[in-house]
């Protein structure tokens, strides 16, 4: 059975690869990682929207792919 992580008090910080002409706006809670064992990713632009709950190989994989990969 998988349950959905509380994360009614996640501490959401935007990714600096996002920007601030409102394109390209992702968040992450990292401290989620303690008590979850995941890393909730969001698009900061929907903030009650759905969260993509991601396994930390799974968020080093995602890191990795975003910092090698010319996004612009």
């Amino acid at each position: 059975m998988t349950t959905t992580p509380d994360l009614s008090c996640a501490t959401w910080v935007k990714s600096s690869y996002s920007n601030a002409g409102g394109g390209n706006c992702v968040e992450f809670a990292p401290a989620a990682l303690t008590t979850t064992g995941l890393i909730p990713v969001r698009d900061s632009k929907m903030p009650t929207g759905p969260v993509l709950t991601l396994t930390p190989s799974a968020w080093t994989a995602l890191v990795t792919l975003a910092a090698e990969t010319d996004l612009h």
